[in-house]
């Protein structure tokens, strides 16, 4: 299956062109490290292109001070990662193991470097985001999650930094090996989120970590942009993508993770390209790399409480704590979620044995226990197949009598013949069981019920629009999707009723709900919002 970047391990080591050094020497300046300086520490901006002349920089181990791998960075390399196109945290403590000159450029002057050679920007893109897939698989990071199997808190924090394939190492209460009883010793074996080397977290949240990694960016410093896109599901970054390399100055804003609603899905095998499949998460990641190359901003968590439009024509956009910016142009791009059931005690076991997706983070609390997937739809079947790996037994529960009607073929065969996998039909949840963690669930078939032993369920069913934010500026139909094109009264499928205003994706009425579909809307919009655009411009 596809994943995020290639194999720095077998990825072949090829210089930069010496005219693209010499560009970058032309934008930076020479820097002297002597042996032992720490050239970047954890914490720090990545605000500067660092590209290595003579000597050698090593990662260090940030506890113990000693040199964490074999080799190191020398002349003709360059450090980095990633984060470098968003100007966020740095994750690895740098030190010149030998005295070190080096060529260091500020991070604007080597962006625009960058977006007028893409030779050079495609070889440090591939060799930061094979980085980034190293630093994620070897949990290389300054953030410690301990405690995510025993307090929502934090889980919501690692499922915030899984989701954006953020580095992180995570610790279980009750582990034993060495360095997770070295690490809960120094928490009192409370469950914790630790930042840098010892900073502790007060009441854990994704906003806190967002602000520590240089996520939840200074947006109010610039009032005014060209557009906002409300949303970072498939749609919203594709109109990222295609805003960025038509050179209109857009923001996201996502108020959960990059990826939306595909992020919850393990393996997509049905989008053209990817023939052995791929995670949504890591497919949305690939288009948000692509997105900031051309300069395109995120910001995330964020949300979004309101709309209103001033006498000129811009929106002002209300965010959470009261912060405001302002649009010339918004792409409504939230996507759907799932419903909730009504089942008593459902919110006090969220996060405690039940979830809303599937990912490798929830397939840790699957193992060596029947697990319960509700909804009959593609997420729900991609859940059941990912799951059954881990788990004992997964069972699928569905309201109608069928598949076929809501599910691709091709995964309603393989769960239909998994002998890990049993498909209850004409079946409901009726009750919950458990204290502090799920321990079972009353399924009913028809007149009959029976109980479950499963300490994990995962709720997929229904689809209900992110839309209230709209402030009714534009028009939706009785379910609160977008109405746009002739439903709208435009000759444009994406307007909505609202000029300036306009919809893409899962929440717009009367759209098919597929990633490929969502993708491609998200690229089409954008040159009807460059013609908007051009025709207001005063």
């Amino acid at each position: 299956m596809e994943t995020l970047g290639q194999d720095l391990e077998t990825m072949r080591r090829v210089p930069l062109a010496t005219a693209h050094v010499d560009a970058i020497c032309a934008i930076g300046g020479e820097v002297f490290d002597p042996a032992g300086a720490i050239v970047m520490d954890i914490g720090e901006a990545l605000d500067r292109f660092v590209y290595i002349l003579e000597g050698e920089v090593e990662v260090v181990n940030p506890y113990t001070g000693e040199r964490m791998f074999e080799s190191g960075l020398g002349p003709t390399q360059f450090m980095g990662e990633i984060g470098f196109l968003s100007g966020a945290t740095n994750y690895l403590k740098m030190r010149a193991s030998v005295d070190t000159r080096v060529i260091e450029a500020p991070r604007p002057a080597m962006l625009e470097l960058m977006s007028r050679v893409p030779e050079l920007s495609d070889h440090i893109i591939t060799v930061f985001a094979a980085r980034r897939r190293k630093q994620y698989e070897l949990k290389n990071s300054a953030v410690k999650v301990i405690g995510a199997d025993r307090d929502p808190k934090v889980q919501a924090v690692e499922r915030f930094l899984s989701r954006n394939r953020i580095p992180f190492e995570s610790y279980d209460l009750d582990g034993v090996d060495p360095e997770t009883v070295q690490v809960c010793s120094l928490i009192k074996h409370e469950p914790s989120v630790i930042l840098g080397t010892f900073t502790r977290l007060e009441d854990p949240s994704p906003r806190k970590v967002a602000q520590y990694l240089g996520l939840d960016l200074d947006i109010c410093s610039r009032r005014t942009y060209e557009l906002v896109i409300v949303g970072g599901g498939p749609a919203g970054v594709a109109a990222a993508v295609y805003a960025g390399s038509e050179g209109i100055p857009a923001l996201v804003i996502e108020d959960t993770a990059v990826g939306g609603q595909a992020g919850t899905s393990s393996r997509i095998e049905n989008y053209m390209g990817f023939p052995t499949g791929i995670s949504g998460t890591d497919l949305t990641w690939r288009g948000q790399v692509q997105a900031m190359k051309f300069g395109t901003r995120f910001v995330m968590p964020r949300r979004v409480e309101g709309l209103s439009r001033r006498e000129d024509g811009t929106y002002c956009i209300t965010l959470d704590d009261n912060d405001e910016l302002c649009a010339r142009a918004v792409l409504v791009a939230t996507g759907v979620q799932y419903r909730r059931l009504p089942l008593a005690r459902l919110e006090e076991l969220e996060g405690a044995g039940i979830f809303y997706s599937a990912t490798e983070m929830e397939a840790r609390f699957c193992s060596r226990t029947e697990v319960v997937v509700i909804g009959g739809g593609n997420s729900a079947g991609q859940a059941a197949m990912f799951l059954s790996r881990a788990a004992a037994h997964v069972h699928l529960v569905v309201r109608s009598g069928s598949l076929a009607e809501s599910m691709s073929s091709y995964l309603m065969q393989r769960l239909e013949a998994d002998p890990r996998v049993t498909i209850h039909y004409h079946s409901e949840v009726t009750a919950l069981h458990g204290e502090s963690w799920l321990e079972g669930i009353t399924l009913k078939t028809g007149e009959s019920e029976r109980r479950i032993d499963a300490r994990a369920l995962f709720i997929m069913i229904g689809a209900a629009p992110n839309t209230g934010w709209l402030s009714g500026l534009a028009a939706t139909d009785e379910k609160g999707f977008v109405l746009t094109g002739a439903a709208a009264g435009q000759t444009d499928d994406y307007a909505t009723t609202a000029p300036g205003i306009f919809a893409v994706g899962d929440v717009r009425a009367g759209s098919v709900k597929r990633v490929a579909s969502a993708v491609g809307e998200g690229s089409v919009v954008v040159s009807r919002i460059w013609q908007y655009l051009e025709d207001t411009r005063v």
